[in-house]
């Protein structure tokens, strides 16, 4: 695939009817969840994949499938709890109805909903929804706003300046060169777990300067593209291409500083 062009695409498609429509499936599946987040009858099961699932998961993506097809029937879904459906249509959504389940699970407000739009296999708008922080992040590539209001990275440009976050620190040498790895953080002037879709957040709005991931799945991933590179951050996978359809991320503030853990990451 050819990265730039891939990006270039993406300026061409009207998204003003999908704007309100992307805030409404953020809220309504947040009404869901909240009522499960810090209640401890809450069951924990575990997938196939050894990945925790609960029944805000589930019915959070049941509540987002159904509004789709009430209102856009043509489109196609992707989902991390029931599979996909028409992926050859133009526009196929992708969501996670719960990103970061294990701090879900563990009554950690650290985790969100990711409901991303494709078109023609690019993502064009999203939503990270972080219901028990009340703060909607959304993007369209060009612009990023939390809440409504716009936000953009900071302009760190050095590694020895940065705060670099990521999920789980044990996955970095479990996926990756874990030499590598070490060498990077090491370079960070900050390094923590704020992690899963939370880290992304903090890159998009000036907290933080770095998130890595080392392993991911096409839902974990679709939803970050808008709102990191509306806010002026760049995203791609680890080896510095597209990240659409990747099994990793690497987001940076600055295209200077993104290059700078590329070259780390990959040394």
């Amino acid at each position: 695939m050819c990265f730039r062009c891939s990006v270039d695409q993406i300026d061409d498609v009207d998204l003003s009817p999908y704007r309100s429509f992307i805030a409404e499936l953020a809220e309504r599946s947040a009404e869901l969840i909240r009522p499960y987040f810090g209640n401890k009858s809450l069951v924990v099961e575990t997938k196939a994949d050894e990945s925790p699932v609960t029944a805000a998961d589930r019915g959070a993506e049941e509540l987002l499938r159904q509004l789709i097809a009430r209102r856009f029937p043509t489109h196609g879904v992707i989902g991390e709890e029931f599979g996909s459906v028409n992926t050859g249509a133009d526009f196929v959504w992708v969501l996670d109805p719960i990103d970061g389940t294990k701090s879900f699970a563990a009554a950690c407000p650290l985790f969100g909903t990711l409901i991303a739009l494709l078109h023609l296999g690019q993502p064009v708008l999203s939503v990270v929804n972080l219901p028990a922080l009340g703060q909607l992040f959304i993007g369209d590539n060009s612009t990023t706003t939390l809440n409504g209001s716009p936000i953009k990275t900071r302009r760190t440009t050095l590694l020895s300046d940065s705060t670099l976050l990521t999920s789980d620190t044990l996955n970095l040498a479990k996926y990756q060169n874990g030499a590598a790895c070490d060498r990077v953080v090491q370079g960070a002037r900050l390094y923590r777990t704020w992690g899963d879709c939370y880290g992304y957040t903090l890159v998009a709005s000036g907290w933080a300067d770095i998130m890595i991931d080392p392993i991911m799945n096409a839902w974990d991933i679709a939803a970050l593209v808008p709102v990191i590179r509306g806010a002026g951050g760049v995203i791609t996978d680890w080896a510095g291409n597209d990240p659409v359809n990747a099994t990793s991320t690497v987001a940076a503030a600055t295209p200077e500083l993104h290059a700078a853990v590329i070259a780390g990451l990959n040394a």
